[in-house]
């Protein structure tokens, strides 16, 4: 077992002014914070979900990535922004300073935010306000640790969250 450390986010929100969803996750994955964005690790599914439902293909690359997210008016973050954790195994975080979240959807044209996974869910939930104004999604996590949902499960679920209907 890896020794706990504690870990800065490294890379902040990524969103702009035509942000209307933001899913956030609990906290980069050792992939992700080398790669410098969110799930980096190419087992995660969120990428091929996000392929599927908008039925383009989502480039390899952080710029290609943050394009995508762009046209989609996509939103990403995390609920932690600082902890202490074993390699990126959520269930080891510990000594958490939440994310401020609010900052980024107040003044915002966000109107969902999607929580990737359980972890996501109730860290969101314990650390930050209510917003009345905003739809929340609750969504199975991508995460390859997640093997209880297969791919075309977890597409069909998210759908419901990133289709803007």
């Amino acid at each position: 077992m890896s020794e706990k450390t504690h870990v800065n986010h490294e890379f902040g929100p990524f969103c702009d002014e035509e942000s209307e969803i933001l899913v956030l996750g609990s906290f980069p994955s050792v992939l992700s914070r080398k790669q410098g964005f969110y799930y980096g690790n190419p087992r995660n599914r969120f990428w091929m979900i996000l392929q599927e439902v908008f039925g383009e293909p989502v480039p390899n690359d952080v710029e290609g990535r943050k394009n995508f997210c762009k046209r989609h008016h996509i939103a990403l973050y995390d609920a932690i922004e600082e902890c202490d954790i074993v390699g990126s195994k959520d269930d080891s975080i510990e000594n958490i300073v939440p994310a401020d979240v609010q900052s980024i959807v107040l003044g915002s044209k966000i109107k969902r935010i999607v929580l990737n996974g359980n972890a996501a869910k109730h860290y969101f939930l314990t650390f930050q306000p209510n917003f009345d104004h905003v739809e929340l999604f609750f969504m199975p996590s991508t995460s390859p640790a997640n093997a209880a949902w297969s791919l075309p499960r977890l597409v069909e679920i998210w759908k419901s969250a990133l289709n803007n209907s």
